[in-house]
């Protein structure tokens, strides 16, 4: 498997996308999952900080324990359903700088269009967790990766819920440095440019759009 490419096959993981698959799982459940989901995959997505020790008092001692080196971690969320990855991340990285990308996959040509950008002003010696639910045709992906880079930051991972494998080779056509971590690859693409089976637009899903 490719160094780059990260499945995070963990049961709870694995349970909880099974039920945002489900064709019936309702707006407010498929929230709650995402939520739940996007914890554990910053959890696994964060495994490689890098720490340092660090003197400290504790109540009955001094000692030196281990603290994340460097500055604050920052999330970029791609608009809009990459907010509710976002949101779950912040619950257990509650000090990070947040980011905002705005780019929709034209209907007919599925390219990337980018709308609004909004990142915290330093990024550099940063590592950055760009997050978005769907590496599709992998377009908006690159785009979102190429913005960041402009910023110069330490790092930077793309994390989603699903991956299409056409989406997986065009992302790392153009950004082989960064790695992937996703729930699951699944199938294919279909004539639209959706992953199969997949569980539909996450977005619509979030908001309860469609």
């Amino acid at each position: 498997m490719d160094a780059q490419l990260i499945v995070i096959d963990h049961p709870l993981i694995q349970h909880k996308l099974s039920l945002m698959r489900h064709r019936d799982t309702a707006t407010a459940s498929f929230r709650t999952l995402l939520g739940e989901i996007s914890m554990l995959l910053a959890y696994e997505a964060t495994r490689d900080l890098p720490l340092v020790p660090q003197k400290i008092e504790t109540p009955l001692a001094t000692t030196e324990a281990p603290l994340l080196d460097g500055k604050k971690i920052v999330l970029v969320g791609v608009l809009r359903a990459g907010i509710g990855l976002l949101d779950g991340m912040l619950r257990i990285l509650p000090s990070a700088r947040v980011g905002h990308l705005g780019l929709y996959r034209e209907e007919d040509t599925l390219e990337p269009v980018e709308y609004y950008i909004k990142l915290p002003d330093d990024l550099v010696e940063r590592d950055v967790l760009l997050v978005d639910p769907m590496l599709a045709t992998g377009g908006t992906a690159v785009a979102a990766v190429n913005r960041i880079k402009e910023a110069r930051p330490r790092s930077i991972k793309f994390v989603s819920l699903l991956s299409a494998p056409e989406g997986i080779e065009h992302f790392h056509k153009y950004h082989p440095d960064v790695p992937i971590l996703t729930a699951a690859v699944d199938e294919r693409l279909d004539e639209n440019g959706y992953i199969v089976p997949g569980l539909g637009d996450a977005g619509d899903r979030m908001y309860g759009t469609k």
